[in-house]
């Protein structure tokens, strides 16, 4: 026998006001109504309440166990044991119980269903994800209600009623869903409010704006993405709430490119700075540099800037690939026209027709 029963010594069908001829379900209505009623959650410092509580749940756990019911109604507390222990718990746990012990229509028991995973798209400047930053951000979330404790109902336990829609299974079947779907009627929960909570409507759940630090490692990629555990839709059925996924999405740079871990830019050189070399200001992460440019540089010709790349995982960096581009005059003045023409005659070229010659005779060598 246990121990509560030696103490109380009540019968078991009084305590949770049934006849003993009571069919299972109306053993299991008395349980759930006199229960929401009596959770302590529901009556704090309230010893009574307490003690009902565990009288109800002792009582329900034999009543409520065809072969510990038949035990007792042959021996009544001089039944040889063991006795269940019951349960207990959270306003949550006890839900769970009362609501997914009147059964699934068809036949399969109720599972914690996890909250669904949210996406944010966190969109960051070139510069901020190479060098690394911290970054908040603000996401609309759902979270339990706090008028009515994710209830959702103005009276608390004693105000929820089995949802008549799915009957207390949560998820709803049909043709075009045979794996079933969170029902409509009482958003999944098994149970709906008499007396709906006015903040929440009676779904337990509202819209709130969250705000989280976000950090962005040096190096960070375009389409990474950073998760921040549990802080998705909430489970339920006590299913693990979902994460939030941070898509990093990195805009483009004026000057700069990207090439894994180097960076790549054009840097325009005047002709006579290609032909005769000079010391040219370059733009990098870290600001300007001064980048020698040697003589007879050709247009296109990449010269590299060690370590003013992108940052490695290892505290190193990738190189800066610079691109000299250069620049031919489109406005030459009179002057320098002539100093031009000087040059061209200077290296043997007919002036406006510089090495076309030597480039078609090639041409026909090649394909005849």
């Amino acid at each position: 026998m246990s121990p509560s029963a030696i103490r109380a010594n009540r019968d078991y069908y009084e305590v949770l006001g049934v006849a003993r001829g009571a069919t299972e379900l109306e053993v299991k209505k008395a349980f759930r109504r006199l229960a929401l009623e009596c959770h302590p959650d529901q009556n704090p410092d309230d010893v009574a309440a307490e003690e009902r509580f565990k009288a109800l749940n002792e009582a329900y756990a034999v009543l409520g166990d065809v072969e510990q019911r038949a035990r007792y109604d042959r021996f009544g507390h001089a039944a040889p044991g063991p006795w269940p222990a019951g349960f207990s718990g959270s306003v949550a746990e006890v839900l769970e119980k009362i609501f997914g012990d009147l059964g699934d229509v068809v036949g399969k028991r109720r599972v914690a269903q996890p909250g669904k995973d949210l996406r944010y798209t966190l969109r960051v400047p070139f510069e901020e994800a190479a060098r690394g930053a911290t970054r908040t951000i603000r996401v609309s979330v759902q979270r339990e209600c706090s008028s009515c404790d994710g209830i959702g109902s103005r009276r608390g336990l004693a105000g929820l009623t089995r949802c008549a829609t799915c009957l207390g299974v949560g998820e709803t079947r049909s043709l075009a869903a045979p794996e079933g779907r969170p029902c409509a009627a009482c958003h999944g929960r098994g149970a709906q409010a008499v007396d709906p909570c006015p903040s929440c409507a009676g779904v337990g759940l509202v819209r709130v704006e969250r705000e989280y630090s976000v950090a962005i490692p040096p190096g960070t990629e375009d389409g990474s993405v950073r998760m921040i555990a549990r802080e998705g839709e909430p489970g339920r059925r006590g299913g693990a709430a979902g994460d939030l996924h941070v898509i990093v999405r990195v805009g483009e740079h004026a000057l700069f490119s990207r090439r894994g871990y180097d960076i790549l830019c054009d840097v325009p050189v005047s002709f006579p700075q290609a032909t005769l070399g000079a010391h040219v200001d370059v733009p990098t992460l870290d600001g300007k540099v001064r980048m020698r440019v040697p003589a007879g540089t050709q247009s296109g010709r990449l010269l590299r800037l060690r370590g003013k790349g992108i940052a490695r995982g290892d505290a190193s960096r990738g190189d800066q690939h610079v691109r000299i581009m250069v620049e031919t005059p489109t406005h030459p003045t009179a002057r320098q026209r002539q100093l031009l023409e000087e040059l061209a005659r200077e290296s043997g070229e007919a002036v406006g027709h510089p090495r076309t010659k030597s480039f078609l005779d090639k041409v026909r060598e090649l394909f005849g």
